[in-house]
């Protein structure tokens, strides 16, 4: 299972990427091996404010619709549109081509409740 140590991770198989004072998110390997084949992403629009703990949109798979949740307060500067036309990317390609977002934090701090790759891979075993 690949888990970049460049990255953080929420109990959510959600990664979060560090970037200039904004904030670049996508899904995990993990979480998109459990999906199976991603057919249908849908996510926020520019502009639109997240909250913490609450879905910011979704990822539709052959087996499921999954729920994807914001690990933070944010508004949401940027999303991969390319994801509409290509969902598949997610399983693809899910730190790299498959990012969802780019977020502007209300407060960086709220980093500090996330996971180093470590712990995350330890979240993973213990399942």
């Amino acid at each position: 299972m690949n888990i970049p140590a460049s990255l953080l991770y929420t109990n959510d198989h959600i990664w979060v990427k560090k970037e200039d004072g904004t904030l670049r998110i996508g899904v995990t390997e993990h979480a998109q091996s459990e999906l199976g084949d991603i057919v249908f992403i849908e996510l926020p629009e520019q502009g639109d404010q997240l909250k913490s703990g609450e879905p910011f949109g979704s990822a539709e798979s052959v087996k499921t619709v999954s729920e994807l949740y914001s690990p933070f307060n944010g508004k949401v500067i940027e999303k991969n549109s390319e994801l509409e036309d290509k969902p598949e990317l997610v399983n693809e390609s899910p730190y790299e081509d498959a990012w969802m977002l780019v977020i502007e934090p209300e407060n960086e701090a709220d980093l500090d409740g996330l996971m180093t790759s470590e712990q995350y891979h330890s979240l993973l075993t213990d399942m």
